[in-house]
């Protein structure tokens, strides 16, 4: 009777609509204007029984009909005239293959400084408008600077993912705001957050090449120790191989996307011995002549116009014919370095792109090379570093010390950068280097794009005014994918790039792109029908810390029509002031736009980690156990202008114990608490310049122990302290440490427990140098004053007395 009844009822719905039998729309239509692409419906037949019933699955989302394959590339401080591409002395092959099976462009731009250039690449809007007025370790308060990027402006890895499209990022990530780079999280604005499938590469500004901070997904990983041939760009093309190759073994139909953002050529230059000797006496002409000689180059490969003018040695870049022989002989070197770096990596560059061959789908695949994320680096100093961290803590290395350490530089034992003349002659023909939106030395960069099934104009140049928030819109356009509405239910606002599509035909179309701001450290410009406004920089960017200027009325301006100048030699301010004040107003109705106020020229200010909200914010005490590792900077103790103490409970067994109890930093500047064949150490590494040691003369006896350090800060900016190392209680030594650490402890290492990851921070031991007792904990503790020995005993007994309350 049940069999009956239940199909009777059945049969009854069936005519209403209520049992599904089919549906009318079209398999594998898909609206991609709503992203994720809309669960299909079901579009097979239901039965009482699978015989009366037809299957269907659910259509995947598959990208459009003949959409390329795409390969973003994105190299790092590398300037307008340094490949030799564009005109420059470093050998650039793979560069040279992607422009000659493709289109060079000589007027693209970016926003003159990494992070900022990096979320407008991804987003396709200015960096303001993503929150990226500067880098993640400035980030501050406002709507434009607070480094999070909106859920309201999602970009290129989440729209070709939702579209059908295999993503990946390998290398650089500068774009995860400070406090949010640990294992904690939150990982909404990492890689995977943001539409990437896979990522293997680090967060942050840079990385030793040598002793990379690895990131696989969300996951650090430790690079091979102990492998003398091991370099980060080679993994790094590596993995990128490794991730194509099975993309077209298990899903050969399926587009892939591949981000390629190698470390290189940003401090530190890094590269291997073989590479440098390549290069040996090729710049011992010094950076007056070599301008001069891409500049020649330029003209004649067509990169530059006939009657471009070679724009004056920047102020405050000395003249090479000034320098003493010893000068001439260590700046040639770092040189010969950068030349290398850069040479090294494009190789590894051209393997990628080998492999793409290999499997058959290179003609189908867009490579979009963007030579720069902003002009060459002038954040060397005059006279270049063997250790890039002096100059964010504005430290002065001893020119003699450079001297004598020449033969170091790119290898491991240095953090280097090359001087600021270098970078000067490697943005050739403009003004002024990375840093400076103002000028084009800061914001033009060398592209190539290639991409042999679309472009059918090999080889040639195109010269519309274009900016880096094109390129999203570009590859949209491309692959005939739409911009968003709405993403995960949030509605997106616009894109603010146009597609440089319609130049691949057309080397005469007028730029679509009619204005464009540009904004950094206050120097700004504003670019409309082929005229640019620019304020003159009041601070070069090799100076880390200057005399304070208004932002606004402490700036004169500069005029340019680009159209009849193309490097910024003849400034119009004074014969054209009503053109000068028309561009000022529209910079300033660009700027309300796009979030760019307030104007704001403050630096090394801004990278207090203060500024940003962080998990910690507010703690005094940090309790840290065995194996706690890889903790950056922005969620570990902040140990700089104030007073701290360490204190390590430990069990040493017989025979003795070593190994590291805690430490922040490494070779290239930091802290750190260890034992030594059993004697308690604390070093503080003063930037590579000045090693403070404070050690116990007696190895530690069998049993549990407290070892403390006390630093007792005196006050001010940098400044000094007393050092005291106790174990049990009892002093066991004291020492003035009379300069310390002021604005940033590393930009790639990491707070450790129980062992040291990346570099060492003595060159007393090897990494990892793992605690060989047993560590209970690490207790880290900071106050804002200095300690009364009042203050000090009763912080001195109550960590004895928690030691033994275990």
């Amino acid at each position: 009777m049940f069999r009956t009844t239940f199909r009777s009822i059945l049969l009854l719905l069936l005519p209403f609509g209520f049992i599904s039998v089919s549906t009318a729309e079209t398999p594998g239509d898909f609206n991609r204007t709503i992203l994720p692409i809309p669960e299909p419906s079901f579009h097979g037949k239901i039965g009482l029984r699978p015989s009366d019933s037809t299957k269907d699955f659910p259509a995947a989302v598959k990208a459009p009909e003949d959409a390329p394959n795409i390969l973003l590339i994105l190299t790092d401080d590398v300037g307008f005239g340094a490949s030799s591409t564009f005109g420059g002395p470093i050998p650039t092959p793979t560069f040279d293959r992607v422009a000659n099976n493709g289109l060079r462009f000589n007027h693209f731009h970016t926003t003159a400084l990494c992070s900022p250039t990096r979320a407008a690449l991804l987003t396709g809007r200015n960096h303001h408008s993503v929150a990226t007025a500067c880098i993640m370790e400035c980030g501050v308060g406002f709507p434009g600077y607070d480094t999070l990027v909106p859920k309201s402006k999602r970009g290129l890895g989440t729209i070709l993912k939702h579209n059908g499209y295999n993503t990946a990022w390998f290398g650089k990530n500068h774009n995860v705001p400070d406090w949010q780079t640990s294992q904690s999280g939150p990982f909404d604005l990492w890689p995977v957050g943001l539409g990437f499938e896979y990522f293997y590469g680090f967060i942050g500004g840079d990385t030793n090449q040598w002793s990379p901070a690895i990131v696989e997904n969300t996951t650090p990983l430790e690079p091979p120790t102990g492998d003398p041939n091991y370099h980060f760009d080679v993994d790094l093309a590596d993995h990128c191989i490794k991730w194509i190759r099975m993309q077209n073994a298990v899903a050969p139909e399926k587009p892939f996307f591949a981000y390629y953002a190698p470390g290189t050529a940003h401090a530190p230059h890094h590269a291997p011995k073989e590479w440098i000797a390549k290069f040996k006496g090729k710049f011992d002409h010094g950076w007056d002549q070599q301008r001069e000689m891409t500049f020649a180059k330029q003209k004649e490969m067509g990169i530059i116009p006939k009657d471009a003018k070679l724009t004056e040695r920047s102020p405050g870049i000395a003249a090479w014919d000034s320098l003493n022989a010893d000068e001439k002989k260590v700046y040639a070197r770092m040189m010969e370095v950068y030349c290398a770096a850069l040479a090294h990596c494009d190789h590894q560059m051209g393997r990628v792109i080998d492999t793409i061959e290999e499997v058959g789908e290179l003609d189908n695949t867009l490579i979009i090379f963007i030579q720069g994320d902003n002009g060459a680096s002038a954040e060397g100093s005059p006279q270049g570093l063997l250790n890039e961290m002096t100059f964010f803590n504005n430290i002065k290395e001893p020119f003699s010390e450079v001297l004598r350490r020449m033969d170091e530089l790119g290898s491991p034992m240095t953090f280097n950068h090359y001087p600021i003349g270098w970078a000067h002659a490697m943005d050739t023909p403009f003004q002024w280097t990375k840093q400076v939106a103002s000028h084009f030395g800061g914001t033009r960069n060398a592209l190539a794009i290639s991409w042999p099934r679309g472009i059918k104009g090999s080889g040639q140049v195109r010269s519309q005014f274009h900016h880096v928030i094109d390129i999203l819109p570009t590859i949209l356009d491309i692959t005939e994918i739409p911009h968003p509405v709405m993403v995960d239910g949030v509605d997106q606002a616009p894109i603010e790039g146009v597609s440089m599509k319609y130049t691949f035909d057309d080397p005469d179309a007028p730029s679509k792109r009619e204005t464009q701001y540009f904004e950094m450290f206050a120097n700004r410009a504003i670019y409309n029908d082929e005229w640019i406004a620019a304020t003159t920089p009041t601070t070069p960017p090799w100076v880390s810390v200057a005399e304070p200027v208004d932002p606004i009325d402490g700036y004169q301006w500069e005029l340019y029509h680009v159209q009849k100048d193309f490097s910024q030699t003849n400034n119009l301010a004074k014969k054209e002031p009503q053109k000068l004040r028309d561009l000022q107003r529209l910079f300033y109705i660009e700027a309300v736009k796009f979030d760019v106020l307030p104007i704001d020229n403050s630096k090394v200010e801004r990278l207090d980690v203060r500024n940003r909200p962080s998990n910690i914010l507010g703690l005094n005490e940090f309790t840290y156990y065995d194996g706690l590792i890889r903790i950056p900077e922005g969620s570990a103790p902040d140990l700089k202008n104030k007073s701290f103490g360490i204190s390590a409970v430990v069990e040493i067994p017989e025979g003795g114990a070593e190994g590291m109890l805690m430490t922040q930093g490494g070779r290239f500047a930091g802290v750190g608490l260890y034992l030594l064949e059993g004697k308690p150490v604390f070093q503080y590494n003063l930037c590579g310049v000045e090693r403070y040691t404070v050690v116990g003369e007696q190895p530690l006896s069998p049993g549990k122990h407290v070892i403390t350090l006390d630093f007792n800060y005196d006050g001010g900016v940098g400044g000094s302290g007393q050092a005291t190392l106790t174990i049990d209680g009892e002093t066991v030594d004291s020492k003035k440490i009379p300069r310390t650490i002021a604005f940033r402890m590393s930009l790639d290492e990491t707070l450790d427990i129980g062992e040291d990851t990346g570099t060492p921070i003595s060159e007393d031991y090897q990494v990892p140098f793992k605690f060989t007792g047993k560590l209970l904990k690490v207790t880290v503790s900071l106050a804002d004053h200095k300690l009364t020995e009042e203050e000090l005993q009763k912080y001195r007994e109550g960590r004895i007395h928690s030691a033994l309350a275990q």
